[in-house]
């Protein structure tokens, strides 16, 4: 699937034009070009590659996935690899999608699979259109806009989440196994979220320099708030990991204490359990002792259990041992 805009001066004149009129487009003073592929082929690339003149490598990198983020400055253009994601908050599973772009001073061609919703990207453009006259600098932050503010909604649900297995450690009934599931979860995400948000900072650092003839100029305090963005989400997923950390400590020192509170429970029940026990024991020999064979010797011998198994009982109730 292929969609293309194509603007100029700054308003759409024409949608999904023959990509083999590119170039000739792209001559026209104030005329910018976007072209959209959905899970293409080298060979779905070779219009594009012929038109605007790729580089070899930037196209492989283009239909190859598992690229780093980065940002790749070649001759006549450059090519973008980032991710987008988003978190399954019934599973705690984090998804990326990979995008990459070529980015020309009059092209955006952008790569993707079917699982990127890039009508979230075109809503942000036409959102925008007095911005559109900055060509392919606007589009460029709309679509790094995009992604960055996905990462920062992410990081805001694994928030949520890490909050939840907070109340969740003192609940009154023990939740212990549902929190040392979802808290791994939720740490392996923040450790996948990690590798994807923090190389986005140099990412967008090397958009900010002014030695990029690509990007107009007038668009850096734009790609500036983008940066914003990308330092608050890097340093929230690291806070969160350290978060995280501290919920599984905890949860283990809870676990810890309450199996002592139930040895020390059962501790003293067999304590006062083991009087009676003495007592009857001593009482059972066969030996002849005072009160031995009468009534009044058996109401001394349940008179000393009750006494000396409630004694134990109020002094460990005293000291909250019961």
């Amino acid at each position: 699937m292929v969609m293309s805009r194509r603007y100029l001066n700054g308003i759409v004149v024409e949608t999904n034009f023959d990509l083999a009129l590119i170039s000739d487009h792209i001559a026209v003073e104030g005329s910018t070009v976007w072209v959209d592929f959905v899970a293409p082929t080298k060979e779905d690339l070779a219009v594009i590659d012929e038109e605007l003149g790729l580089h070899h490598l930037a196209v492989e990198d283009a239909v190859n996935d598992h690229q780093r983020p980065k940002l790749d400055r070649y001759d006549t253009h450059l090519f973008l690899a980032a991710y987008a994601v988003t978190l399954n908050r019934e599973t705690g599973e984090l998804t990326r999608t990979e995008v990459k772009a070529f980015i020309t001073p009059r092209a955006l061609v952008t790569v993707h699979d079917d699982s990127f919703d890039m009508t979230r990207v075109v809503s942000r453009w036409d959102n925008d259109p007095d911005l559109a006259h900055h060509g392919v600098a606007f589009l460029l932050w709309g679509l790094l806009d995009e992604i960055v503010d996905g990462h920062f909604e992410t990081v805001q649900s694994i928030d949520a989440e890490i909050e939840s297995l907070e109340d969740a450690l003192f609940d009154d009934v023990p939740r212990d196994k549902e929190v040392q599931r979802r808290s791994f979860e939720l740490r392996k995400s923040l450790v996948f979220l990690r590798r994807v948000v923090l190389p986005m900072r140099e990412v967008v650092n090397t958009v900010l320099r002014r030695d990029l003839e690509t990007l107009d100029p007038a668009m850096q305090p734009y790609f500036q708030d983008v940066y914003d963005h990308v330092l608050r989400a890097t340093e929230w997923t690291e806070s969160l990991r350290d978060l995280v950390s501290t919920v599984l400590e905890t949860n283990i020192s809870i676990q810890g204490n309450r199996m002592n509170l139930i040895m020390k429970k059962v501790t003293s029940w067999a304590a006062i359990i083991a009087v009676p026990t003495a007592i009857t024991g001593f009482f059972g020999q066969n030996l002849l002792f005072s009160g031995f064979g009468t009534i009044w010797g058996v109401w001394v011998s349940v008179g000393l259990i009750a006494a000396a198994s409630l004694t134990l009982y109020l002094v460990f109730k005293r000291r909250d041992w019961l």
